[in-house]
């Protein structure tokens, strides 16, 4: 049975998206709420375009001569998590085309609890790569940047190791939020118990979503808040345990 999802929007040719050039497909949806986010307009499950997977895999198919070996699909949001079932006729539907299939996630509806769990497993089964962005190692100060905690974000990046899931994992670099030098080595010391990553990046901060914020009108609580030095970043790099 044919299962939509709530789309916010694609992106033809994404280029930091996982490897070579990606279909990218915006999922809406969100649970966490970001003080830095540079997309509420995909926090609304309510929100976006009920679409099919063959109707977009159809349309990604028509840039798959601009892939090479490595291209192929990236899902991302809001937080793809949350239409798990979607996500399933998805990437089985991508596995019979031949496609390569990266899930771009903050990991935050992550539980071995209740019927997820099973859909959690057979997608990692259909997932060649997970994308997954550790905002905070805190669990307190992941709270007060995002309104949930991270108990269970960094259980799913354990069971991904558990289970030989290839993952990159992200980390926004924010000047006063995420960039102190005790946070960043937890997290460098946190990443090198996980024996499935393949990669590690900083991404500075930029604030170049807050007209979102405004036409929403939503306060944005970092206007005064500058990207990091490169020196900070640098530094970010190294705590962490950078690959890249």
């Amino acid at each position: 049975m044919m299962v939509s999802g709530r789309v916010h929007s694609t992106e033809s040719f994404g280029s930091v998206d996982g490897p070579g050039v990606r279909f990218v497909i915006f999922l809406q949806g969100c649970r966490l709420r970001c003080r830095y986010c540079h997309n509420p307009d995909t926090w609304s499950m309510e929100g976006g375009e009920l679409r099919g997977a063959e109707e977009l895999l159809d349309s990604a198919e028509r840039y798959r001569g601009y892939w090479g070996s490595e291209g192929g699909i990236t899902v991302s949001g809001g937080e793809p998590l949350l239409q798990i079932d979607f996500l399933l006729d998805l990437f089985r539907n991508a596995r019979l085309r031949g496609i390569h299939t990266c899930i771009d996630t903050a990991g935050q509806p992550f539980t071995r609890e209740t019927d997820f769990f099973p859909k959690f497993s057979e997608l990692c089964r259909l997932t060649d790569l997970f994308i997954v962005d550790v905002k905070h190692i805190d669990p307190q100060r992941h709270l007060v940047l995002t309104g949930r905690g991270n108990e269970n974000i960094l259980d799913m990046l354990r069971y991904l190791s558990d289970i030989g899931r290839p993952v990159w994992i992200r980390h926004v670099l924010v000047p006063g939020l995420t960039d102190d030098d005790e946070a960043l080595r937890r997290t460098g010391e946190f990443i090198a118990t996980l024996r499935n990553v393949q990669r590690v990046e900083v991404l500075p901060y930029h604030s170049f979503g807050a007209y979102k914020w405004e036409k929403m009108g939503l306060r944005y609580s970092l206007t005064d808040t500058l990207p990091p030095t490169k020196e900070r970043v640098e530094n970010a790099k190294r705590l962490l345990g950078c690959r890249e």
